[in-house]
């Protein structure tokens, strides 16, 4: 067995590092480098001295058409990694970065690419592609991709488990609540809908992106005026909670709420109604629902979104105990009993998918 496994989570800005051996949900080391330029080779050798190192696996943000599954780091594999950059500009030169740096650290080892859009591949053609121009679709490969897949997959595998339900038995939408923030239906353990699409711009009021807003009100924005670039900027860096509240940082807007600030109690509003709307869109790919799981910073710790999301959500069969979500520490079911949904909270392991991709890449061949 492969074990243990180094993975590399190359952000926009910063550089995630943890050793995951096998069977265990902690990281037997950890580190995050908050700046990183992708060039400093000795961060990664520094952290790897001192720990065995069989394999590596990298979060790759996009895989376009191209990755449906985890791959073998090579120099084509590293090509049309590269070829991709297009579809997602902040995050793909960083994991290209990653990629380099460890290969120069650690050029022994194997690598294994592991995609954030993998596992989104089954959705069926009904619910990725989207109502526009044939070359659209066919050049340029427009369709729904959707993103948070390491998460999400990790999320139902780990609600399963804590329902003692087999994955394959249950229909389930998973929140993944964070900065960026986006649901899955996950139906027998494969995803059959998301919310983000052709980027992680659709979908969900997020911390500085401003989700779903109409195509048309884009087209208006450029001609009245702004340019491309302060377009992008304000659906990108500028929206969200950000644009309504003053602050992108939900356990800010909370703590406002609590005071009687009118901008964060509105702005809570709209983040749950968005989050509730789209929730119960994605019950409708799946024909049923039988669990609520949420994940991410925000979905695990905060209670107040999950109460009024539950509350929201009476009608589905939704029904949250409050003590227990209230006091809700690390993969808890929190669910009333007699609830007909179950709803679960999960620690968002996205190391550990990872590393169990690897071991099952390395297995396998």
């Amino acid at each position: 067995m492969t074990d243990p496994v180094l993975v590399v989570n190359a952000g926009s800005s910063s550089l995630k590092l943890s050793i995951i051996a096998a069977g265990s949900d902690n990281p037997l080391a950890a580190t995050t480098v908050e700046s990183w330029e992708g060039e400093d080779v000795d961060t990664v050798v520094s952290f790897a001295q001192g720990h065995r190192i069989d394999a590596v696996g990298h979060r790759v943000v996009h895989g376009g058409a191209l990755f449906t599954a985890p791959v073998v780091i090579d120099d084509t594999s590293r090509e049309a990694i590269a070829s991709l950059t297009s579809l997602a500009p902040l995050h793909q030169p960083r994991a290209l970065a990653g990629i380099d740096a460890v290969r120069r650290a650690l050029p022994d080892r194997p690598a294994i690419a592991c995609f954030d859009t993998a596992f989104h591949a089954s959705i069926p053609s009904a619910a990725s592609t989207y109502a526009v121009p044939e070359t659209w679709r066919e050049q340029w490969g427009v369709r729904r991709y959707g993103f948070h897949g390491l998460s999400h997959r990790w999320a139902s595998r780990r609600a399963a488990e804590l329902l003692q339900r087999p994955v394959a038995s249950l229909a389930m939408v998973t929140c993944h609540l964070g900065a960026g923030a986006s649901l899955c239906a996950v139906d027998g353990g494969s995803s059959v809908d998301t919310t983000m699409g052709f980027t992680p711009l659709e979908g969900l009021v997020m911390a500085t992106r401003s989700g779903t807003v109409d195509p048309g009100l884009v087209i208006w924005l450029l001609r009245n005026g702004l340019s491309i670039d302060e377009v992008d900027d304000g659906l990108e860096h500028q929206g969200g909670l950000l644009a309504l509240a003053g602050t992108g940082d939900m356990r800010e807007l909370l703590a406002a709420r609590a005071a009687g600030n009118h901008a964060a109690t509105e702005t809570f509003g709209v983040y749950v109604h968005r989050l509730c709307r789209e929730v119960a869109g994605m019950t409708s790919a799946l024909g049923r629902l039988d669990a609520l799981v949420f994940t991410g910073g925000i979905g695990e710790h905060a209670p107040e979104i999950r109460a009024a999301v539950g509350e929201r959500l009476a009608y589905l069969g939704v029904a949250i105990d409050a003590a227990a979500n209230q006091s809700a520490g690390a993969d808890v079911v929190i669910s009333d009993p007699g609830a007909s949904v179950a709803t679960v909270v999960v620690t968002a392991h996205e190391d550990v998918e990872i590393a169990t991709q690897v071991r099952q890449l390395l297995i396998s061949h």
